[in-house]
């Protein structure tokens, strides 16, 4: 897939007459990582699939408030975060069950999803993961699967650097402990 360097798109989606052009080359560009980013935490390829539409919808609608400040790439991970998370608060809303006894069908859901291609230890890994709160669970996820930097999860969390390198380590911890526990 060609890549589009993302001061050429800035421009582009700048200009009212390629605007357009340039949403779709911002759309070709992220899709998969955006995918993937939504997915860890909405756990299903058709609660991702869903969550994603919302996010490309939102960027669309939003072209006017994104600033030259920070990366394409920042400001889409920022609506996903969000958008999957709130996607995450009306489920848990709408169907009046718990956190955790919603969490503990993330492997059973997982290795019944036709499109998880992981092992058991993949889908545990997962379950372990979906019960860490949701700020622990998006810096785990962008540190351990995206590797962002810890600057660049600041941007998109808008939290400061110190707090993300701990709730990372705690994370881990926790999902070593499970692991543990697990065994």
């Amino acid at each position: 897939m060609e890549k589009y360097d993302e001061r050429h798109i800035t421009l582009l989606l700048a200009d009212p007459k390629t605007q357009r052009n340039a949403f779709e080359m911002v759309v070709r560009q992220y899709s998969e990582q955006l995918y993937w980013q939504i997915r860890r935490i909405v756990i299903t390829h058709e609660d991702a699939d869903d969550v994603m539409q919302n996010v490309f919808l939102k960027a669309w609608t939003n072209l006017g408030s994104f600033r030259n400040d920070s990366k394409i790439s920042t400001w889409l991970y920022r609506i996903a975060v969000n958008e999957s998370l709130g996607f995450l608060r009306k489920r848990k809303t709408m169907t009046l069950i718990s956190a955790d006894a919603e969490d503990t069908n993330v492997a059973n859901e997982l290795i019944a999803d036709k499109y998880f291609d992981g092992d058991e230890t993949h889908a545990m890994l997962q379950e372990a993961i979906s019960k860490l709160p949701d700020v622990q669970r998006c810096v785990f996820n962008m540190r351990y699967y995206d590797e962002l930097k810890y600057s660049e999860i600041s941007k998109i969390l808008s939290t400061s650097e110190g707090a993300l390198k701990a709730s990372y380590h705690i994370a881990v911890k926790k999902i070593s402990e499970y692991f543990k526990l697990h065994d």
